[in-house]
């Protein structure tokens, strides 16, 4: 099957992986409305075109926390790449190096932080918890810091675990071999952490802390001399907390669906969440992206870059980093054609103009 956009590559992933791992990778809370809603929040949105603008030469990058990349799309941080392919986040990481881009490796990694800085081309972030115990915390930000990374990503929308059923009726675990290695040796009961439950909830909720509250982001920032953003933002109230206790950017997310169900796609709350934080620091965006076009909207409506996180995952594995690099191609080529016929020679000249509904 030719792979023509991200939908095919998700289908061809659908094809190698087993049902477990599928479910996992597409899965979202509940009822999953929020899952459903990302996408057609994105659909819904019209592009006034520009006509008769001089586009012959187009201009896709874009400047985030100091550095210059060729594509405002970067890869998010996602779970335990070897459960999509063997090479799991070696291969990733190295895709986005072939793009120029960066990327955010999860603290559920299957792969050693060092080890993926190590195989890097481009730059790398981490994300992370804030874990109960305060001192995992300091030591996995020094780790982080030691390794190479050059900004910090906490996940601030996850006090519990949302359920996400399909995980539950599969009794999510890792295969034998395979560990969130980052968080080893091992949970306090000595088990190898992913290795057993019922879904996420169940493996990993010892180190979530529901009593993180807005002063632990400036405890955070202070241990550290990396940028930290705040992923998870989807009020304007939050966006403006977020800069004034320390973070160096802000991204607008609901994880992915998998967290609140119901709660509204991330495209419908990016506008009063860039009107909130006023240019101060880089706003992202992630849910739903699937299209170049998917990108220019959220361009248009105030971010500065978009992360996608399954398309990745979809291209591990239907064919590893070639998989990978498949999926930022197609995103890299559709925009392209997107600012072509929208009348947009470079990335500032996609404004909210554009978007109509």
């Amino acid at each position: 099957m030719k792979t023509l956009n991200l939908f095919d590559l998700e289908r061809a992933a659908k094809e190698k992986l087993p049902q477990m791992a599928y479910d996992y990778f597409a899965s979202g809370a509940w009822d999953e409305v929020t899952l459903r809603e990302n996408r057609a929040a994105f659909e819904r949105l019209k592009v006034h075109y520009r006509v008769l603008v001089d586009v012959s030469k187009r201009d896709l990058s874009v400047h985030l926390l100091g550095q210059k990349i060729p594509l405002p799309v970067i890869f998010a941080p996602t779970a335990f790449h070897k459960l999509a392919h063997p090479e799991g986040e070696l291969a990733t990481v190295r895709a986005a190096g072939k793009a120029g881009t960066v990327m955010v490796l999860s603290s559920l990694s299957t792969t050693p932080i060092e080890d993926v800085v190590r195989a890097a081309t481009g730059p790398v972030w981490f994300q992370l918890y804030i874990n109960k115990d305060r001192q995992f915390t300091r030591d996995l930000v020094a780790r982080a810091e030691a390794a190479g990374c050059q900004a910090l990503m906490l996940t601030a929308d996850t006090p519990e675990w949302g359920r996400r059923e399909r995980d539950v009726r599969n009794g999510f675990h890792l295969p034998q071999g395979l560990a969130a290695v980052n968080l080893l040796p091992s949970n306090q009961r000595g088990e190898a952490i992913g290795q057993s439950g019922a879904g996420m909830g169940q493996a990993f909720s010892w180190m979530l802390d529901a009593s993180v509250t807005w002063p632990d982001v400036d405890w955070l920032a202070s241990l550290t001399r990396l940028p930290v953003l705040v992923k998870g933002i989807c009020r304007a109230d939050d966006a403006s907390r977020a800069i004034e206790h320390g973070a160096a950017g802000i991204v607008v997310s609901n994880h992915g669906a998998r967290q609140m169900d119901t709660a509204p796609a991330t495209i419908e709350v990016l506008p009063r969440c860039v009107e909130a934080v006023g240019g101060r620091v880089p706003v992202l965006l992630d849910g739903g992206v699937r299209r170049g076009l998917d990108v220019l909207k959220a361009l248009a409506l105030g971010a500065t870059a978009v992360q996608i996180g399954r398309p990745v995952l979809w291209g591990l594995a239907a064919d590893g980093q070639a998989g990978v690099e498949s999926a930022i191609g197609l995103l890299r080529a559709e925009l392209d054609l997107a600012m072509a016929l929208a009348g947009c020679a470079d990335i500032k000249t996609i404004t909210s103009d554009l978007i109509g509904r």
